[in-house]
């Protein structure tokens, strides 16, 4: 079962996102700050993080780039969840080290296709390595 770490500090969206990825099969982990998510992604490598970018204590950009600075978790695919729907806004996350976006409210159709997506491209082997 894939795990995938929620980063939300807002308990409405966690609760509903949350429910609805356990529906389609995922486990999921709960954090409500980036300290908290940039802690569980180092103690329980998801195989995918949804990282809310407005978060208390450490917002999503700087949680973002300190998973993808640490070489034991930088290959965990990051996807940035934020109402901020700007191109600028897209570009900051993209920059942050986020492996893609998504804006609020979640459409979940569209969002299960990213995650996918995802991690089928994690789950294969490197270029120029045949599965040694």
């Amino acid at each position: 079962m894939m795990r995938i770490l929620l980063v939300e500090d807002n308990e409405m969206n966690r609760d509903m996102l949350s429910r609805r990825l356990s529906r389609r099969g995922f486990e999921v982990l709960l954090a409500e700050n980036g300290q908290a998510g940039v802690e569980l992604t180092v103690s329980q490598r998801p195989d995918l993080v949804l990282m809310d970018m407005s978060l208390p204590v450490m917002d999503g950009w700087e949680a973002t780039r300190r998973i993808k600075a640490d070489p034991s978790t930088s290959a965990i695919p990051v996807i940035a969840l934020t109402a901020h729907a700007m191109a600028s806004d897209r570009d900051m996350a993209l920059q942050a080290g986020c492996d893609d976006y998504d804006s609020k409210p979640v459409d979940l159709a569209r969002l299960i296709q990213k995650i996918e997506q995802l991690l089928d491209a994690s789950q294969k082997p490197p270029a120029g390595r045949l599965g040694t």
